[in-house]
């Protein structure tokens, strides 16, 4: 599989695609194209009609990046769905219904929602800085939060739990990966259950792998360099 990435340090819909391949230890090479560039549009242009990342690229046969004959996937979310369904027998998402039904719906509400957040909150791991945000970003963080500590309090004593939002890592914890990274960068104030899961998803091998990663690039996207250094 090939997965096409923006830089590590600002796409946080490509930590998504990512973090669903890494954390489950599949095999793929990374195409990783620097954010609003001509050769970013370009290239996506010969792969995906959206010109987003990131695209999960599936081969059927080597050769070029793209064959008439591969799966192509351009949303972060159906990338996650696919994986779960093609390699992972389902085991991505939660054992009962009704927990799954309840991590289908927090996932959907972050791939979705919280527009002010996104806004105001551009993911950019390798900066510390402080922002005045709105009354709407902040009833996302509050939101946020609540689903968090709701999530620590019914799952972190379950006897096969790891301390994830549903126990064991799930497609829900890897779409709220980006606002971990978020919230650290701008010193957001949680509740102490949802600071207990930042610091679960921050010590992971994998988001520590993206940081360290995302420390070592040195591209500048301005739209996304938002608040003043601290």
């Amino acid at each position: 599989m090939k997965l096409i990435i923006g830089n590590k340090n600002y796409s946080s819909w490509s930590l998504r695609g990512w973090l669903m391949l890494a954390k489950n230890g599949l095999e793929f090479e990374v195409v990783q194209l620097p954010l609003f560039t001509k050769r970013f549009y370009e290239e996506l242009s010969e792969i995906s009609p959206a010109l987003k990342v990131p695209v999960l690229i599936d081969q059927i046969q080597d050769g070029q990046i793209k064959s008439a004959q591969d799966t192509v996937i351009w949303d972060s979310l159906a990338i996650c769905e696919y994986i779960n369904e093609q390699y992972l027998s389902g085991s991505a998402w939660p054992q009962t219904i009704q927990d799954r039904a309840k991590a289908r719906s927090i996932a959907a509400e972050m791939h979705s929602g919280f527009s002010a957040l996104r806004n105001e909150m551009p993911m950019n791991c390798r900066a510390k800085r402080t922002l005045a945000l709105s009354e709407l970003a902040l009833k996302d963080i509050a939101r946020i939060d609540q689903i968090w500590s709701e999530q620590m309090s019914l799952n972190t004593n379950k006897i096969d739990g790891d301390g994830w939002l549903f126990g064991k890592w799930s497609i829900a914890d890897c779409m709220f990966a980006p606002v971990v990274f978020r919230f650290v960068t701008y010193g957001v104030k949680v509740s102490p259950s949802a600071e207990q899961y930042m610091q679960r998803a921050l010590a992971s091998t994998e988001m520590q792998q993206w940081l360290a990663d995302a420390l070592t690039e040195t591209d500048i996207v301005e739209e996304d360099e938002a608040g003043m250094p601290l």
